[in-house]
């Protein structure tokens, strides 16, 4: 019963996505959904609704509930210089050989992919700033910003930021790139114009190219499995050969190798290595017929002017060609109809915008069999709560030799017309009506004398439910004050506990490290979870080389095989064993008698420790 139950709400959820998909754009089937879970619920019951259905139903009548929800779910927590440590390895380890690698009169850019409210981008200028002085970064460093969120982007755009949020900030830093406004400290205004801030969703819309520096720091481990790697081919391809990937601590390119070159695993930084081995994500060329010189150049701008005029047009078109697939759609389509450039190449049957607000499919069939414009006037579209009307020209495009290539749809916006013709004709309804209305207003009046009494005593109880209402908000803004004490105390507390893991395992590292015998620790499995210095001065091998292999087909001085037995015995009895002595060759080659001793591991899962020294009456002297 309660799985079936689970059943129900995970499709629930997924049709719940694909409304907001539909209705508004945002595309979140690709996050995790265990934390999309998590945040649709905690907004689910800051409305008091307890069922996907009923808040599908909410979001359908409230366009407002819409922006709360994406607030929500876009989860937005950033600082300047968040994890100085990481910052510090960048700007001295990484930034020096990426200035090294780039030509004096080279453009360097940079990407900050998810950037929220902008600190993060504001570093990046800071820091390059700081290595290569202001005049030289004004001149050479482009900055994009780019984040899903507009409310975000707003804020960023702005480059306002409190005392208080600049605090990781070092004073002489913060009085040298931000100057005071009021309460406020805005970022300054020469560097300021080499960020360039925009709308991007990474799971959707093409990369930003030829990046020396990409920085997406806690967004991927938002995202499944599927989306994490479809970014991460686009990551790829949107860097240099040579260029750096700066991700969050939460995220790694385990699987990676053969594109990432590891740089700093603790710092989660990487580096794009040469060649085009495991790139699947490739942007469609631009396609120019034959040619070479100053034709070939001049055929490719006047192609790309034209390309770009058409975009830049202020009324929304779409262009299909003879085999109905997509090959135009300009930047008004884009943003009206919730299109994307991922979308050229597609069959025009696919796009919502074929069937809804009208039937365009069969239009096209019948201006082309006919070979006439087509217009359709006045279309209603529905967008959540308000209504768009559209008058829809469809034009088949002949090419030189008269023949049919193609079809432009044009989409003319006559909202404001349609609601003004409608305004008008209600306008004279009323005015047909009033003069009949003024004959009965006399006898009205005297009855609205009394109503007007009853209104004043409604008035005077709503006066005292809403003095009432305001009491309980008080008492609520006290209760949200404590609630915001109690998850600081909780943050804080939390804090300190990392303090003390990390604190506890550097201790335990150094424990492990300062022993001088070889230990190995074997999991369940018998897999090497842990190789200590001692081994590696043994046998040779480093502790990258075998963890997380099988300890017994490992090929090194010691004859592994001999030891099976007592390991078994351990892993079977709980107790230790040993010392067993194994004729091994040491890492230099040199035959010893080593002694090995075996015992149980308590730790996660079990397993074994095995301990490993020279024996002593081989050792010299």
């Amino acid at each position: 019963m309660g799985e079936h139950q689970n059943v129900d709400t995970d499709e629930a959820l997924e049709e719940l996505l694909a409304f907001i998909r539909e209705a508004r754009g945002f595309d979140f089937t690709g996050y995790k959904r265990s934390t999309l879970g998590r945040r649709v619920h905690k907004r689910m019951n800051d409305v008091g609704i307890r069922s996907y259905t009923d808040y599908q139903d909410l979001l359908e009548t409230s366009a407002e509930e819409f922006g709360a929800l994406f607030n929500t779910i876009l989860i937005n927590v950033t600082s300047v210089f968040r994890d100085p440590e990481a910052w510090t390895f960048l700007q001295r380890e990484v930034v020096p050989e990426l200035l090294t690698d780039t030509p004096p009169d080279q453009e360097i850019r940079v990407w900050s992919a998810g950037c929220s409210s902008g600190e993060e981008a504001y570093s990046l200028a800071v820091m390059f700033a700081e290595s290569l002085g202001l005049e030289e970064c004004l001149r050479r460093v482009k900055i994009y910003a780019t984040d899903v969120d507009e409310e975000a982007l707003r804020d960023a755009r702005s480059g306002l930021y409190t005392a208080k949020s600049l605090e990781p900030l070092a004073p002489e830093l913060r009085e040298k790139y931000f100057e005071q406004n009021g309460a406020q400290f805005s970022f300054r205004p020469d560097l300021r114009r080499r960020v360039i801030f925009g709308r991007h969703d990474i799971t959707r819309d093409a990369p930003i190219s030829r990046l020396d520096l990409l920085i997406c720091r806690n967004t991927l481990m938002y995202f499944n499995v599927e989306a994490q790697t479809q970014i991460v081919d686009r990551f790829h391809f949107a860097l240099r050969e040579g260029g750096f990937l700066f991700l969050g601590k939460a995220e790694m390119l385990l699987n990676d190798a053969d594109r990432f070159e590891v740089v700093s695993m603790r710092q989660r930084i990487f580096k794009r290595r040469a060649g085009d081995a495991g790139v699947p994500y490739h942007p469609a060329p631009l396609k120019i017929r034959a040619g070479t010189g100053p034709e070939l150049h001049s055929v490719a701008r006047t192609r790309q002017l034209r390309d770009l005029v058409l975009d830049a047009g202020p009324t929304p078109s779409i262009a299909i060609d003879g085999d109905g697939l997509v090959v135009v759609i300009n930047s008004q389509a884009r943003v009206q109809f919730g299109l994307t450039a991922g979308d050229i190449g597609r069959p025009f049957q696919d796009l919502e915008v074929s069937y809804r607000p009208v039937e365009l499919r069969s239009l096209i069939d019948q201006s082309t069999h006919e070979r006439r414009t087509l217009r359709v006037n006045r279309v209603e579209r529905r967008v959540g709560e308000e209504f768009q009307h559209f008058d829809i020209t469809i034009q088949p495009l002949s090419g030189p030799s008269g023949l049919y290539v193609a079809t432009m749809i044009s989409f003319t916006d006559v909202t404001v017309a349609t609601q003004l013709k409608s305004e008008v004709k209600r306008v004279r309804e009323d005015l047909e009506t009033a003069y009949e209305e003024l004959q009965s207003t006399n006898e009205e009046l005297e009855t609205t004398n009394e109503e007007l009494q009853s209104s004043i005593e409604e008035l005077e109880t709503t006066n005292e439910e809403l003095q009432s209402t305001n009491e309980e908000l008080e008492t609520t803004n006290e209760e949200l004050q404590s609630g915001n004490e109690e998850l600081e105390t909780m943050n804080e507390e939390m804090r300190i506990r990392t303090e003390e893991l990390d604190e506890a395992r550097a201790f335990l590292e150094g424990v492990l490290t300062s022993i001088a015998a070889g230990v190995v620790v074997l999991d369940s499995k018998l897999k090497v979870k842990s190789w200590n210095r001692g081994a590696v001065n043994l046998w040779g091998l480093r502790a990258d080389e075998v963890l997380n292999e099988q300890f017994f087909t490992l090929d090194f001085g010691l004859p592994t095989d001999v030891l099976q037995p007592m390991v078994q015995r351990c892993l079977e009895s709980r107790k230790s064993s040993g010392p067993v002595g194994v004729e091994a060759l040491s890492r230099i080659g040199r035959p010893i008698t080593c002694d090995v001793f075996c015992s149980p591991f308590d730790g996660h899962n079990g397993g074994v420790v095995l301990m490993m020294e020279e024996s002593r009456s081989d050792s010299p002297g």
